[in-house]
């Protein structure tokens, strides 16, 4: 008897939830002691300096940290980091909970799992985590805006309101 396993299943990987930067990247340790940094696939949660960017943080730790977690890598960002698909407490999709729970963006620009969509907008529209803001800046147009203003501060010029 021959058992077919899908290919996916054979580059899953297991790793030790040992540091959360922030509510999409987190550190896993690996066998043989190798230290992983993991993006978050198809979430973009709120930077540091961002409303809810501290509670995107908090709620990624409350759900992994320490935890054995298994982990698809679907690619590489421009920071060298892996980005995957991280699963955990009996393949729960870490992603897909923070948008649930309106702590993070669907990442529409690299997924086309549309069925996030609907979770943020059912998020959006029941005003949970991040959508209790009206003025809920995406974290890509935030990194814009800081990107904008580091290169006029570099000018000599200033922009209001921003560190």
């Amino acid at each position: 008897m021959v058992v077919l396993f899908p290919v996916f299943i054979l580059s899953q990987t297991k790793g030790k939830v040992i540091k959360i930067s922030d509510g999409d990247t987190i550190t896993v340790l690996l066998k043989g002691k190798e230290q992983k940094k993991l993006r978050l696939a198809e979430v973009d949660c709120p930077e540091k300096g961002q409303a809810f960017g501290k509670n995107a943080r908090q709620f990624t730790s409350d759900k992994v940290f320490g935890k054995t977690i298994t982990f698809i890598e679907t690619d590489k960002d421009r920071y060298g980091r892996s980005i995957a698909k991280v699963y955990y407490d009996k393949g729960k999709y870490l992603s897909e909970e923070l948008i649930r729970a309106g702590m993070g963006w669907w990442y529409w620009a690299f997924s086309k799992n549309s069925s996030l969509g609907e979770l943020q907008n059912k998020a959006q529209y029941q005003k949970i985590g991040l959508w209790q803001d009206v003025h809920a800046v995406a974290p890509w147009e935030y990194r814009k805006i800081k990107r904008d203003f580091n290169k006029k501060a570099m000018h000599g010029n200033e922009i209001k309101g921003l560190k």
